[in-house]
Parts: C-alpha cells; structure tokens; sequence
C-alpha cells in the first residue's frame, strides 16, 4: 500500500471542514478525488503534504508516518502537488522553471560556482523526452507556452524530483479538448512507470477516462469509494450531490 490515510479531522475555527476521512492507494493506482466546492479536498491533499496539520489521524506513506506539518520533508519522501495556478515563472524558459531553486552548478576554475546553463538543458530534455512531453523547447519562456504546455512542464517538474505519488489539482480544467487529451496521456505514463496519482477535478468525462478508482467527499466525509469499472457518471454525481 502506498497511502494510507486514517481518521484525518481537521477544523477551522468553529468550522469543521474533514471529519474522520480514511481512504488507502497503492503504488501506480490513479485515485480521483471528487466533490462539490468546499467539500474539503483541498483541505486533505495539503494536509497529506503538510501545509495544514490534523487536528486528528494520521498519514502513513510507504508503511511509515509521514511527518505532519513539515512540506519539505513530505516532498522528500516522494509526495508532489500540482496545484490549480501550477506556480511557474512566466518569464522563465522551460529548462529554467523545471529546476527553479536547484539549478545544476559548476565551478569556474575548480572554486567559483557559476549556473550550468548546459546541463540544465540536457536534464530537462532528458525529463520531457522520457515523459514524452510535446513542449518546443526547453528554452522556450513558460509565459509563451499553451494551457497545456504549461501543464506538461509542472508536470515534468514533478518528475524531476522523482516522487512516487503526484496529486494534480484540477490539471485539465480551462484546456481545450486536444490539450486536455495530451495531460490524460501524461497521468497515463505516470501510472505505467508505478507512480501513483491523485487526481481532483470537477471534470467527470476525463475522470473516467485515467482512474482506477474514485472517492467522493462531501462536507468533509468519505461517501463513497468506487472503482471506476464498476460505476457511471450519474451514480458518481448522486454522491457528490448528496443525492444518493
């Protein structure tokens, strides 16, 4: 088991907003998270990667407890996020924003470090290539790059850290259809390569067309965890909507 969650609760003042949610997936499953607004989706991914802390339960990753609170630890156990905004630099290349904070250095001279601005390069071809990304250019800046271009490349940055979960928060929505079809193909490598993905989105048809299984929130409760082959989208909405 790659995930497991159990009992998380989590409150906001005098707003309870998860209440006792467990769920559990395995390495290369992709596990959609459904909801309406303000079901507590956002609220239980950040707490999986430790922005928020529970005010109860526990994360268990690979067997063993993930540290609460602490997001660099979290990504160094191999957990990644992409959230909605994706958080690139526009006015960056594409090699750039793949490794923006830990760009490849050399040392001119054996003693002053400079930017390998090479070997950046060759690292994140290699990553879009291997990911199978159509991106033309990793000197192209991100600003200039299509909804789903810019998809591929928080995507790729993902990748460069060698997670063994990435959680996509809605990666398909404001896409048009050809771009939209590209990022379920790249879900598609990532579970072929075993890395599990969470994926949230309001996008029922492109649900449908990558996850294995699917877990419904409603004000803060698990109402169903469904497996994809075994369900249609009117018995998916009925719980979302409460009306199941």
């Amino acid at each position: 088991m790659l995930l497991q969650v159990e009992g998380i609760t989590k409150s906001f003042g005098a707003v309870d907003v998860l209440n006792g949610v467990s769920f559990s997936m395995e390495a290369g499953e992709v596990l959609a998270l459904l909801g309406d607004n303000g079901a507590g989706k956002s609220t239980l991914m950040k707490t999986v990667t430790g922005v928020h802390l529970p005010d109860a339960g526990r994360v268990l990753f690979d067997g063993e407890p993930l540290p609460q609170g602490d997001p660099r630890r979290v990504r160094e156990r191999g957990i990644e996020m992409i959230y909605q905004d994706l958080a690139l630099a526009g006015e960056q290349d594409v090699a750039a924003n793949i490794f923006l904070g830990r760009e490849p250095v050399s040392r001119w001279l054996g003693v002053i470090p400079s930017l390998d601005q090479r070997a950046m390069h060759a690292q994140a071809a290699q990553i879009i290539r291997h990911l199978g990304a159509r991106l033309p250019s990793t000197h192209h800046l991100v600003g200039k790059l299509s909804g789903g271009q810019r998809q591929s490349v928080a995507i790729a940055r993902a990748i460069s850290f060698e997670p063994k979960l990435v959680i996509m928060d809605e990666p398909t929505a404001a896409l048009a259809v050809r771009e939209v079809g590209h990022v379920l193909d790249l879900i598609r490598e990532l579970k072929s390569r075993g890395i599990g993905v969470i994926l949230i989105s309001h996008r029922l048809p492109d649900v449908f067309e990558v996850a294995d299984r699917m877990i419904a929130l409603r004000q803060g409760v698990v109402v169903a965890d469904l497996m994809a082959a075994n369900t249609n989208m009117t018995e998916v909405v009925s719980y979302i909507v409460g009306a199941a």
